[in-house]
């Protein structure tokens, strides 16, 4: 089992990696996670140890395998949910993102599964991004 914590900078590194073409730098998950570097170097580090990630010499931060496949699934059950929210609950578009990371956390891939076919499994997100097709 994966950590909360850990699976927000799996993510992030992700979503970073997908507008950036895979580049990903430690300055640009301090941005996006709104965290001090020290804490970008120790997470960096634990990630590490259990192989979600690499760090090149250039600093620069990649998924391993191992951490494409967590990230991609959170990242899927973030986007479902922001959608499902905005089209069956009709929660407000700016508080779609917010609601949205926290479920990615506690929804099971069959829960997340039964809303993707709710919603017609859907391609893009309310944001315009792919929504990875993974489960």
């Amino acid at each position: 089992m994966i950590s909360k914590n850990r699976e927000d900078y799996l993510r992030a590194i992700y979503c970073i990696g997908e507008q950036n073409d895979g580049m990903v730098r430690s300055i640009d998950l301090v941005k996006y996670l709104k965290v001090s570097k020290p804490a970008i170097s120790e997470m960096i580090k634990k990630l590490k140890q259990q192989e979600f990630v690499t760090m090149e010499p250039s600093l620069k931060i990649s998924l391993t395998d191992k951490g494409f496949i967590e990230a991609q699934k959170l990242t899927y059950k973030h986007r479902i949910s922001e959608l499902f929210m905005r089209d069956v609950l009709h929660i407000h578009e700016k508080d779609l993102h917010k609601e949205a990371h926290i479920l990615e956390h506690a929804l099971s891939d069959k829960v997340i599964k039964k809303m993707a076919t709710l919603l017609n499994n859907p391609n893009v997100c309310p944001c315009g991004h792919k929504i990875p097709n993974i489960l």
